[in-house]
């Protein structure tokens, strides 16, 4: 039903950028197509809304697709839950599901990797999700042995594939002139060109200009009470960490827009 396309960015970087993330281009549109926003650690929420999602998904014949818009890590309790989960499939046959990487996502894994260089990522969330593995990361910081023996902890705690599965996480998938992706695009920016750290980190001048494109985006990141509209975009991450809401849509090919 699609295929990944794998390659560097055109055109001249507005910042230094690391070598493109994957990104999902569908030959076709499936029946309908579902996003569902920021999870951030909230298993039971992510469960109950896959299963709105599948509740609805008999309504189509057909492939449908669900588009997760990333976050899956950090502020919620059970983030090391949530990775478990996605790498699952999913109870109907008939459904795919695509993961987007988020900031936090991306964030995570930059711990992993170099805990010393990404120290920050514990205060916005990074605690939280070091809890879901079993580890107290205040505690190890202050009495436990400092960095170095965190940075260890973490090595031998959170699985292998746990990390490989969020280092190749797509950051974009473009069904016609709808576009996923975590944060949003660069607006005027053709999509071949978009850098990663747009996808994953923009806010403005995109919220208030939308994509300037003929095309609509759908993206999570910026959190608010209930979905968003805005000129070419919709925003769907509603806090669901804080609020108990995570919102799920669902789009169609005739470019209908449900909020389930």
């Amino acid at each position: 039903m699609f295929h990944v396309l794998k390659r560097l960015l055109t055109g001249q970087p507005r910042r230094p950028a690391p070598p493109a993330r994957p990104r999902v281009l569908l030959d076709d549109w499936p029946a309908a197509i579902y996003a569902i926003g920021d999870v951030h650690g909230c298993l039971d929420l992510l469960i109950a809304a896959e299963q709105r999602v599948l509740a609805d998904t008999a309504a189509f014949a057909g492939p449908k697709l669900i588009v997760m818009l990333g976050d899956y890590v950090d502020r919620g309790p059970k983030s090391a839950g949530v990775i478990d989960h996605l790498q699952r499939p999913l109870a109907a046959t008939d459904t795919t599901r695509v993961c987007l990487r988020g900031n936090h996502d991306q964030a995570f894994a930059d711990f992993i990797d170099d805990p010393t260089g990404n120290l920050g990522w514990l205060e916005y969330g990074g605690e939280a999700t070091l809890r879901s593995y079993g580890i107290d990361a205040k505690h190890v910081l202050r009495d436990g042995g400092g960095l170095a023996t965190l940075a260890a902890i973490v090595r031998e705690t959170v699985p292998d594939w746990h990390r490989a599965w969020l280092m190749q996480l797509p950051v974009l998938l473009q069904a016609g002139d709808v576009v996923f992706a975590h944060a949003g695009v660069q607006p005027g920016v053709p999509i071949a060109e978009q850098d990663d750290l747009d996808l994953m980190w923009i806010r403005e001048p995109f919220l208030a200009d939308g994509p300037q494109l003929p095309l609509t985006v759908i993206h999570g990141h910026t959190p608010a009470k209930a979905p968003s509209f805005g000129p070419g975009r919709i925003g769907i991450d509603t806090a669901a960490f804080a609020t108990g809401i995570l919102t799920a849509l669902r789009v169609t090919a005739d470019g209908s827009v449900t909020v389930l």
